[in-house]
């Protein structure tokens, strides 16, 4: 099973990706991630990107397919039975970047079964999102309005008092990161859409719900639309 997950900042797709590596044995590939594995290795391929990163420069198509390729050719990221596969995330956000993806796929013998879109509210969600605060120490996760400390100012898990808001979950940050990823995603829907494969499901859903719903679309019990 080899599918793309869209959706805008804080719709959920890291955890619901997380669900689907262990439900159904895929292999998150987050782009920016395998960048920086690829200059970590010490590989031909993480020299070139290496060289290209520390230029300023941004890394080309070419080298992303190619990086991509060589990711998915290893046996974490291959099918076995009925598991196995991998989850693109950030990957490809133009027409032409999708068209050299099939491509490469085809290459490989391998396809995209689905392309899963998270619908969400945009307001409903920078509202969410822009309360979220979190524990410098431990990493704990709050809202202001939805879930608080037990006692105010200190982290229920490790005692820090050092909670602190994220700079980007601030509504004026978000709503650039929110049409940024809007002007990303757009052009591409339409393609997906005529090759069949472009599924939706509700974002806004209780985090169960949206796996139901994944799990519909992956059972082939979902309508595209």
């Amino acid at each position: 099973m080899n599918l793309i997950l869209l959706g805008p900042p804080g719709a959920g797709k890291g955890t619901q990706a997380k669900r689907l590596e262990q439900s159904h044995g895929l292999v998150q590939l987050a782009t920016g991630d395998m960048l920086r594995a690829a200059v970590a290795s010490g590989s031909d391929l993480g020299k070139r990107v290496k060289a290209i990163m520390d230029s300023g420069a941004l890394v080309s198509d070419d080298i992303i397919i190619e990086m991509i390729g060589a990711r998915i050719a290893e046996p974490d990221a291959r099918p076995s039975g009925s598991k196995g596969g991998f989850i693109l995330d950030g990957f490809p956000r133009t027409v032409p970047q999708a068209e050299a993806l099939d491509l490469m796929l085809g290459t490989q013998g391998r396809k995209l079964d689905y392309v899963i879109l998270m619908e969400v509210d945009e307001p409903a969600l920078i509202d969410r999102l822009s309360g979220r605060f979190t524990c410098r120490n431990c990493g704990a996760s709050y809202h202001e309005r939805y879930q608080r400390p037990k006692l105010e100012g200190v982290c229920d898990l490790c005692g820090s008092t050092d909670l602190v808001h994220r700079a980007d979950d601030r509504p004026e940050a978000l709503g650039t990161r929110f049409a940024a990823y809007r002007n990303q995603t757009a052009p591409i829907l339409p393609y997906y859409r005529d090759r069949g494969i472009l599924r939706r499901v509700d974002g806004m859903a209780p985090m169960d719900e949206v796996t139901r719903q994944i799990e519909a679309v992956l059972a082939g019990n979902a309508v595209a639309r």
